[in-house]
């Protein structure tokens, strides 16, 4: 799809938003069309099957395009602070012109210059042994280019090394339960025959085919277990092959192949995205906006109300409620 391309169905999307009322609603309309009127759910399970995906391939694909977005929702709060914090310099660095221009002012009150005389802005306190570019530095000293980010931090300014970082011959990324890696092919290389992907839980050998045999871009051993059910790889033509990686188990990597350079996870973003979240978990986090919500305005909080064998998980609050109720508690006006 172009860029931009999407915005074309943002009026026919935000009217079925609005029908609905909630995100959660909008999201099940969108995948119930593609469970009624498409293969998406569909599994091959045998090589004469022409119609569906490999079991893990739609769930995969799934999370594939939800990353991408929230790479380029990252990169936006990063814009925004850098705009902010650039904002703020310009404020501080005109601040402090106007004090130095204010300063030479008071001392011509103050002292009168006398005839025309060769001293330029190094007054008449400068040492006449010294050359006019011995001290040009206490004057006004240039400015040094700023540091470039160095190790993690300059991984996570990348999308494609979020989380993860960049090798000689590979990108790679990763959240809570899966991983992403880019390998780079040459141009010429746009159809899937022409690439050979063998993947296993403990490893990995990605190659291309060239006219004098394969030539092998990327191959060892997975420094943790994946599961290969919920695993696909597909080619960007003459881009890279994409693979996305679902881990055996929920912990964050600090490398992909066994003998690399590890990074360090202690700086990358540990925070877990709501999609990785089981019902479990998000019964309690409503629970806890709850107990925030009904403290702050002095009400009883879910420990204090009981059990409601009416829960509705999926209910919409009218905008006349002024209160957050979590999964586990219904209204009190049914």
């Amino acid at each position: 799809m172009e860029p931009g391309a999407a915005e074309l169905y943002d009026q026919a999307l935000l009217g079925i938003l609005q029908h609905v009322g909630n995100v959660q609603d909008f999201l099940r309309v969108l995948f119930g069309f593609l469970y009624r009127k498409t293969d998406f759910y569909r599994l091959l399970r045998h090589p004469s099957d022409r119609l569906g995906f490999p079991p893990g391939a739609a769930q995969a694909l799934v999370l594939q395009v939800f990353r991408t977005f929230d790479h380029m929702a990252r990169q936006d709060d990063d814009k925004r602070r850098k705009e902010l914090e650039e904002k703020m310099r310009r404020e501080a660095g005109a601040a402090a012109e106007q004090e130095l221009e204010a300063g030479p002012t008071a001392d011509t009150d103050a002292e009168p210059a006398g005839p025309e005389q060769p001293v330029g802005r190094w007054g008449t306190g400068q040492k006449e042994a010294e050359p006019p570019g011995a001290d040009a530095g206490a004057v006004e000293a240039p400015r040094e280019p700023p540091t470039p980010p160095k190790g993690q931090e300059q991984f996570q300014r990348n999308p494609d090394s979020y989380n993860g970082a960049v090798r000689e011959n590979y990108t790679w990324s990763q959240d809570y339960t899966d991983l992403e890696l880019k390998v780079p092919v040459p141009e010429h290389v746009v159809k899937g025959r022409q690439v050979s992907v063998a993947l296993g839980s403990s490893s990995i050998r990605v190659a291309v085919l060239e006219e004098n045999g394969e030539r092998v871009l990327m191959e060892g051993k997975f420094t943790h277990k994946v599961s290969t059910e919920g695993s696909v790889w597909s080619l960007e033509p003459g881009k890279c092959i994409l693979v996305s990686l679902n881990k055996a188990g929920e912990y964050w990597w600090n490398a992909v192949l066994e003998g690399e350079e590890p990074i360090d996870i202690d700086q990358i973003n540990k925070e877990r995205s709501m999609a990785t979240v089981d019902e479990e978990e998000h019964a309690v986090l409503d629970r806890l906006t709850f107990d925030y919500h009904q403290k702050l305005q002095g009400k009883p909080q879910s420990h204090e109300l009981g059990p409601c064998p009416r829960a509705s998980p999926g209910r919409t609050l009218r905008t006349s409620e002024q209160e957050v109720l979590p999964s586990c508690c219904g209204s009190s006006e049914d």
